[in-house]
């Protein structure tokens, strides 16, 4: 800190836009990398000129300028003397959502239920068009492998163990995973859980899905018939969402003390592990 005659002024280290320069650079380095070697070449002019003014600017010696600051801060006046309060009106209750969610049974059961309807309307599609029954089976498997998504028509038709159990495994697996998580949605959505998860969540996971599969696997992409596949997804939707609506609720503990839900053995709250009470 150093005293000018009436101005009073501190080191600092001074202001350079070089950093955020070569951050782009190098942004745009890598970007072009999956896009196009012109972008590469922009970040290159970019990155290099940067790190020179960069290092121009901290060595030998870093850069400095000189603040003028004030000479004492300014004091601080409390703005008002009372502390302002919100009231809320008495009748209105407090909002506590949700007060009663699914077990984890109930998400199980729809989505076995769910994996059995989207199965027969997988099947049905096969018998539709011709096909076989183990077509959409073995589609399923060859999902994850491009190789095998090249395979003909006819070959995906033919039965095959290891596709049949890795298909299995895999649709098995996802609609217990779905079916948990709308065991746990569909409270939240009390008004029209049917809807929403069985036709509006579905229709919009096929929409994502076909955008992504279109980027990762354009072979297999192609030989998708969206139209059964959203029909699918309806149909599991829809069979899960009605099961899992139809189980019993738990209620939560939000309406519980915060010392029993914490696990506390707070006096009053808790009973006595003495005296032959647990």
């Amino acid at each position: 800190m150093s005293t000018e005659p009436n101005v009073l002024t501190i080191h600092l280290p001074a202001p350079t836009a070089w950093p955020f320069v070569l951050a782009l650079g190098i942004t745009l380095l890598f970007a072009g990398l999956v896009t196009h070697a012109a972008v590469s070449v922009l970040g290159l002019l970019l990155s290099v000129p940067a790190a020179v003014g960069w290092f121009r600017s901290v060595l030998p010696v870093e850069a400095h300028e000189l603040v003028p600051v004030d000479a004492a801060p300014p004091a601080v006046v409390p703005s008002a003397r009372r502390v302002a309060r919100v009231r809320a009106a008495a009748h209105l209750p407090r909002a506590v959502l949700p007060l009663e969610v699914h077990p984890v049974s109930a998400g199980i059961k729809g989505g076995l239920a769910g994996a059995v309807v989207m199965a027969l309307l997988a099947m049905a599609y096969g018998i539709v068009t011709d096909t076989s029954v183990w077509y959409p089976i073995n589609l399923l498997a060859a999902g994850f492998f491009e190789q095998a998504a090249r395979l003909p028509t006819s070959e995906l038709a033919a039965f095959h163990l290891r596709p049949f159990v890795l298909a299995s495994i895999v649709h098995l697996l996802a609609s217990l995973l779905v079916g948990v998580l709308y065991g746990a949605t569909l409270p939240m959505l009390p008004r029209h859980p049917i809807l929403l998860g069985g036709v509006v969540g579905p229709v919009m996971w096929t929409g994502l899905l076909h955008s992504i599969l279109d980027i990762v696997n354009p072979v297999m992409n192609a030989r998708i018939d969206w139209g059964w596949f959203a029909l699918s997804q309806v149909g599991f939707g829809i069979a899960a969402g009605v099961v899992v609506s139809r189980q019993a609720r738990v209620k939560t503990e939000q309406l519980l003390p915060l010392a029993v839900r914490a696990g506390l053995e707070a006096p009053g709250l808790m009973r006595e592990r003495n005296g032959g009470q647990s």
